[in-house]
């Protein structure tokens, strides 16, 4: 019962930054960790960074680690991305998700752990 919308992809060239924003809304208050995931053509969906909603630890994959960000404004039920040094190999969709069960079943970085996914938003880096 948590909708997600993500915004703030586009085209960026490499080495580049950009800023992701996912605004949740409904039953928020029973949303327990939120993540971002990323797929690219041809490829499968892959993890990207996650965070505990109310604690703000964060978690990343070692492919992004240094060079993006997970962030929230409890405040404003908004998750956001920073995605600085940007390479040719980020572009992808990007999807955020949220666990609203606090689901031990699945490590963070699962697809399965979530149970409420945004639309996705386009990130193109151009080498």
């Amino acid at each position: 019962q948590v909708q997600l919308v993500e915004s703030g992809g586009g085209l960026v060239q490499a080495g580049g930054s950009l800023k992701l924003s996912c605004a949740a809304s409904g039953r928020t208050f029973s949303t327990y960790v939120m993540a971002w995931f990323r797929q690219a053509p041809g490829k499968e969906r892959e993890f990207v960074a996650t965070m505990n909603w109310r604690g703000a630890s964060t978690y990343y994959a070692n492919s992004v680690k240094g060079r993006f960000t997970i962030s929230r404004d409890n405040a404003k039920n908004t998750m956001y991305l920073q995605m600085n040094s940007l390479k040719s190999e980020d572009t992808a969709v990007y999807y955020c998700a949220a666990d609203t069960y606090g689901s031990a079943s699945y490590g963070r970085d699962s697809q399965s752990r979530y149970d409420s996914w945004g639309q996705g938003t386009q990130v193109t880096v151009s080498s």
